[in-house]
């Protein structure tokens, strides 16, 4: 059987064109970039969680740029990409019930990353419920959270040109 070798600290394969680094670069890790899009961002409700969104802090700077980075061998540009990171709270229940929550928000995102456009941060808090919806009704909360935080921020972007054109 050929099968892909993977991290230890990870279930996503390795592979040699850097999926795994990818998958890592998607994700919020440090606390100052939760802090940063808290500080700069209204908190938004749906039915099943609340959301935060904000502009990369240097997004603009790293586009502009181009910068280079080496991930496992190869180079590539390092195209500040959409990251989302998930907070789960201990009121949401035991580590089991936490895990499930985020296992199943991870997949989710996983899915419909693309729909975010270059340079946006969001945080999702995901409410009790997403632990027994159907995982159908999930993607697709997260996918309208995904279209509409794409849409926000594209409404800001135009807004944020328009002014700099008249300043």
């Amino acid at each position: 059987m050929n099968a892909l070798p993977t991290s230890p600290h990870s279930r996503i394969p390795a592979s040699s064109d850097g999926a795994q680094a990818k998958a890592r670069d998607l994700r919020l890790r440090k606390h100052a970039d939760y802090q940063r899009v808290y500080k700069s961002a209204r908190k938004q409700f749906s039915s099943s969680m609340s959301w935060f969104m904000a502009r990369q802090a240097d997004a603009s700077s790293e586009l502009a740029a181009a910068n280079t980075i080496q991930i496992s061998g190869a180079i590539r540009a390092s195209a500040a990409g959409p990251r989302v990171g998930l907070t789960v709270g201990k009121v949401l229940g035991k580590a089991h019930d936490r895990n499930r929550i985020k296992r199943r928000m991870r997949e989710a995102v996983r899915r419909h990353i693309a729909e975010l456009p270059v340079g946006v941060d969001l945080v999702l808090h995901p409410k009790h419920s997403v632990l027994t919806m159907e995982f159908a009704k999930l993607d697709a909360e997260v996918l309208r959270i995904f279209r509409q935080a794409a849409t926000q921020f594209a409404t800001q972007t135009t807004g944020q040109m328009k002014t700099q054109a008249h300043a």
